[in-house]
């Protein structure tokens, strides 16, 4: 069956009703989280994990992925009205989305990053489309040497590109790779690192860690260290672009997306690089009479282009989680554990084992885009409302969710003991400036890595040699080398 036809089974599948409700549900609750500043995609789908055990694998992974790109639309709504990024993707939307509305085109700046972030979701998703099948029929080939230190280049890039610091990133990943081990051997069935606790012989829960580091640690992190600071917001005006805004907006979308979607689809990915390089280009290639505006009242290319970039890496981030099993953002690391709570384990063998979910996903991105636009622009009134919540009520409100989900899983007391301990962790790792998602990818990736190092040591009767006889093997570790030398090697040279 090639891809058009398989597409066309994914849009059958994403647009019965129920599908669609989740769609739409997603797509408004993640603006929604992206209009309020300090949350996220990743602290929402965390908070809503305990929903896995009752809703259906591809209603919950079509929520799930609406509530991810519809909190990069969102998210632009604070950068241009208060200057306040809910995501760091959209910290360079705030340079010249917050002067344009100050000096009175609020309305413009608004509508250039809803309609790039239409723009170039649809392109990205068509080049999901596109290079994504071809990609895992390759992995397929792939024996466990090759897992083992493809999983290997992830933890390496993970860890690396998810915080400041890679010593910071990969002390994360150990934990997380150390909470991994607990329970059960997979292999010889023998009960390890529990300390005679019956509750943790089935290990860790993925769903009550990633609840306890994200939501409920954000919530104590915000209450004990962000205080109460009001940022004043400017005045909204029409939402519409005068038809030379439209001239200078549309080449900057089409820049901004194919910059961002390679950033997206490589695991040394993020949103924070193409949305600066697009920022960087915009400034570079604006026509001289436009120049003087970046930096005072405000250039509509600054916001256009890197908003574009921002929904295009978003979007060529589900092409490594699909195809390879590797996330390459925080958001990306939490849909992997959705995945693993139903016994679905992202990676080549996807799309031949699950592909009515898969198809179903990609098609309700290309209805999500629609959504979303449908949702951003007419009522970009009715989000900018939610800014009046109070802080208070609102972190209340994601503890009270999060507790009864996670007592809701195993009606364990337990497990809410664990879930405090791991908030309190995840306070101390922000304090101290320790990336949070690289726990959570060491807590599910960590299992399947040693199962896919044993297995290969079985292959090459016990010789560690077998990770080097192999081309693509030996190739992946000197990729890691690589990824773990040069950013050194730049800062010794200037230094020099």
């Amino acid at each position: 069956m090639d891809i058009w036809s398989q597409l066309l089974g994914g849009f059958a599948t994403a647009a019965t009703p129920v599908n669609l409700l989740w769609a739409f549900v997603g797509c408004a609750l993640g603006t929604a989280i992206g209009v309020l500043p300090g949350l996220g995609p990743a602290v929402t789908v965390a908070m809503l994990l305990p929903i896995t055990g009752q809703v259906e694998p591809t209603s919950s992974m079509i929520f799930f992925a609406g509530i991810y790109y519809g909190a990069m639309y969102g998210g632009s709504t604070t950068s241009i009205l208060l200057n306040t990024p809910g995501e760091t993707g959209t910290m360079v939307t705030a340079l010249e989305g917050f002067k344009m509305a100050k000096s009175g085109r609020a309305g413009a700046a608004l509508a250039t990053s809803a309609i790039g972030s239409f723009v170039a979701g649809t392109i990205a998703t068509v080049l999901v489309t596109l290079f994504a099948p071809p990609l895992a029929d390759y992995a397929v080939r792939l024996g466990p040497p090759e897992y083992f230190c493809l999983m290997l280049l992830a933890f390496t890039t993970v860890s690396a590109v998810l915080g400041n610091s890679t010593l910071r990133g990969m002390t994360a990943l150990f934990i997380g790779l150390a909470l991994g081990l607990v329970g059960m051997d997979q292999i010889t069935g023998q009960v390890r690192y529990t300390g005679n606790v019956l509750e943790l012989m089935d290990g860790i829960e993925v769903v009550l860690v990633a609840v306890g580091l994200f939501a409920v640690g954000e919530a104590f992190y915000n209450a004990l260290y962000e205080g109460k600071s009001v940022s004043s917001m400017n005045k909204m005006t029409s939402v519409h672009m005068s038809r030379s805004e439209w001239r200078r907006s549309w080449p900057a979308w089409l820049r901004g997306t194919f910059m961002g979607f390679p950033f997206g689809t490589i695991p040394a990915g993020g949103t924070e690089i193409p949305t600066f390089l697009s920022y960087a280009t915009e400034r570079k290639l604006a026509a001289p009479e436009h120049q003087k505006e970046f930096g005072t009242s405000g250039a509509i290319e600054g916001v256009a282009g890197p908003e574009a970039a921002n929904n295009a890496a978003v979007t060529g981030t589900l092409v490594p989680l699909l195809t390879l099993g590797i996330p390459t953002s925080v958001t990306t690391a939490i849909l992997l554990s959705a995945f693993q709570n139903y016994g679905i384990n992202p990676g080549p063998q996807l799309f031949q084992t699950s592909s009515t979910l898969v198809w179903a996903l990609i098609a309700s991105l290309y209805i999500g885009n629609v959504m979303l636009l449908v949702l951003n622009l007419p009522l970009v009134g009715f989000w900018v409302k939610l800014l009046r919540i109070p802080k208070p009520q609102l972190y209340a409100g994601i503890l009270i969710f999060a507790t009864v989900g996670v007592y809701g899983m195993r009606q364990s007391a337990f497990d809410l003991y664990l879930m405090g301990g791991l908030a309190l962790l995840g306070v101390l790792m922000r304090r101290f400036d320790f990336p949070v998602a690289p726990v959570i990818v060491g807590l599910i990736m960590g299992p399947l890595a040693e199962a896919q190092m044993r297995n290969a040591l079985s292959i090459g009767e016990g010789r560690w040699t077998v990770f080097i006889d192999r081309p693509v093997s030996l190739f992946l570790l000197v990729v890691v080398a690589l990824v773990l030398v040069t950013p050194r090697l730049l800062a010794w040279h200037r230094r020099a």
